[in-house]
C-alpha cells in the first residue's frame, strides 16, 4: 500500500464549463503550496477530452497514466473541476471527495448563483481568490481528515457537559441556535442545531476557522452549500484562548459589537481552567490518560450516522513512523477499506439486507501489513465495522497479526461511550 500524500504534485483546475475559460489553478508539492502551473495547452487538452466525451453522451470521470491519476467532475453544468495527482498511492476516491470539498468551498464564499449563472468571468475570478487559502489547505498536509471522510473532525473534552451548558446559554443570550466551540479546527461541543448542519458545510465551517490566521473576533459572510446556497449568513468567531474559538452562525443580528467581553465572561469565565485543559486536545483528540494499548500509533473512529470522527496520531509519539507518515498511512488505508471492503453507509445498508447469506458476506473487519509479516517488521493496519461505527487502527510492528481483531474490538468497546 502506497503512502498517500508522500511527495508528488497535485494540480487543481477550475474552469467555466461552457467556455472552457480557466477560473483558477492551485498546486501543491509534497503537501506544500507550489508555484508550478500547468501549461495552457495541457489545461485545454484535459478540458477538451472531457467536453468531447460529453458531446458523445460519455461521462469521463477518471483516468490513470503510469505516474498520474486524473479525475474530472462537473457541477451544475457550469463549473468543471479537474485534479491531477502524481502522489504515490493516490486513490480516485480521495480525489473525487477533494473535488466535492473544493466546490463546496467555492459556494461557501461566493454563493451558488454566481457559479451557475456566470455573467462576468473576470469578476468571478477575483471573487474566487477569497477561497484560495481554504482550498490550499485541502491540498496540503492537514492534521484533519474531514475532507476525506466527509465527517466532522471532533475531540472528546474532559468536561463535555459543562461546555455544553455554557455554549447553550451563550448561544441563547446571543440570539442564535447555531453555535460551536472549536479547538484547532475540531469541534469540542456544539448546539443541536449546529450538529444538524448538512454536508459539506458541517465540515467546511470548522475547517475554515482552523485555516485562518489568529484573530480576536471575525464577522464572515458565508453561504451554506447545502442549507442556504443562495442567501448568505454570518459566521461570527470569538477567541476564548489561543487556538480555542467560539463560532456562531446567524443572520443580520446580533452585531459583533453586542458580543462584548462581559457576555463572554458571564458564560465562560467559570470554565476557564477546563478550557485551558482543552488546548492539547487538538492533535490528541482524546482526554489525557485515556487507556490505549501501547501498540496503537494512530486511530480513526467514525460514526457514519452522526457524520463525526475522531482522528489522532499522537499515541506513542516517540516511536516511528513520524506523525506525517502515520496520517498518510491511515488516510490511504481509509480509502482502501471504504472503496473495496465496507459499504458507504453500513448501518443503513445492513438493515436492508434480509438474506442471511448475503448479510454474512458484508465484511466486519480487515487488516493489512505494510512490509512483511515477520515479527518486529512492517506496520499493521486493522479496520473494524460494528453498526454505525468504523474503527481504523495503525499499530506498531510488534503487534502480532493474530491479535489484531481482538485488539481493535477492545479499543472500539472502550471508545464507544465517548462517541
Amino acid at each position: 500500500m502506497g503512502e498517500e500524500g508522500t511527495e508528488g504534485t497535485v494540480h487543481l483546475l477550475c474552469l467555466a464549463a461552457s467556455s472552457g475559460v480557466p477560473l483558477f489553478c492551485r498546486s501543491s508539492r509534497g503537501g506544500a503550496p507550489a508555484r508550478q502551473q500547468l501549461p495552457f495547452s495541457v489545461i485545454g487538452s484535459l478540458n477538451g477530452v472531457h467536453m468531447f466525451g460529453q458531446n458523445l453522451e460519455v461521462q469521463l470521470s477518471s483516468a490513470r497514466t503510469e505516474d498520474t491519476t486524473v479525475v474530472w467532475k462537473s457541477f451544475h453544468d457550469s463549473i468543471t473541476l479537474i485534479v491531477l495527482s502524481s502522489e504515490e498511492g493516490t486513490s480516485e476516491l480521495r480525489l473525487e471527495r477533494l473535488l466535492q470539498m473544493v466546490f463546496g468551498a467555492m459556494v461557501l464564499f461566493v454563493g451558488l448563483e454566481e457559479l451557475t449563472n456566470i455573467s462576468n468571468v473576470e469578476r468571478l475570478k477575483k471573487e474566487l481568490r477569497a477561497c484560495y487559502r481554504l482550498i490550499d489547505s485541502f491540498l496540503g498536509d492537514s492534521e484533519l481528515i474531514g475532507d476525506l471522510t466527509h465527517c466532522v473532525d471532533c475531540v472528546v473534552p474532559p468536561e463535555g457537559t459543562l461546555f455544553q451548558e455554557a455554549l447553550s446559554g451563550f448561544a441563547e443570550a446571543a440570539g442564535t441556535a447555531f453555535a460551536s466551540l472549536l479547538v484547532s479546527g475540531r469541534v469540542v461541543t456544539a448546539t443541536e442545531s449546529w450538529w444538524r448542519l448538512g454536508m459539506p458545510e458541517a465540515v467546511l465551517l470548522p475547517w475554515l476557522v482552523g485555516s485562518l490566521p489568529p484573530q480576536a473576533a471575525r464577522d464572515y459572510p458565508v453561504y451554506l452549500p447545502h442549507g442556504s446556497p443562495t442567501v448568505p449568513h454570518r459566521l461570527l468567531t470569538l477567541t476564548l484562548l489561543p487556538g480555542l474559538e467560539l463560532c456562531l452562525l446567524c443572520g443580520p443580528r446580533p452585531p459583533l459589537s453586542q458580543l462584548d467581553p462581559q457576555l463572554l465572561d458571564r458564560w465562560w469565565q467559570p470554565s476557564l481552567d477546563s478550557l485551558r485543559a482543552c488546548l492539547p486536545l487538538g492533535p490528541r483528540a482524546l482526554p489525557a490518560g485515556f487507556p490505549l494499548h501501547t501498540d496503537i500509533l494512530g486511530l480513526l473512529l467514525l460514526h457514519l450516522e452522526l457524520k463525526r470522527c475522531l482522528f489522532t496520531v499522537e499515541p506513542s509519539g516517540d516511536k516511528d513512523p513520524s506523525p506525517e507518515q502515520r496520517r498518510c498511512l491511515l488516510r490511504s488505508f481509509y480509502t482502501l477499506v471504504t472503496a473495496m471492503h465496507f459499504p458507504p453507509e453500513p448501518g443503513q445498508q445492513e438493515e436492508k439486507v434480509e438474506d442471511t447469506a448475503q448479510q454474512a458476506q458484508v465484511p466486519r473487519a480487515c487488516y493489512l501489513v505494510s512490509g512483511t509479516e515477520e515479527p518486529g517488521t512492517g506496520w499493521r493496519l486493522v479496520a473494524l465495522q460494528l453498526g454505525p461505527r468504523r474503527l481504523l487502527l495503525l499499530l506498531s510492528a510488534q503487534s502480532p497479526c493474530h491479535g489484531l481483531r481482538s485488539l481493535a474490538t477492545r479499543t472500539l468497546q472502550a471508545l464507544t461511550p465517548l462517541f
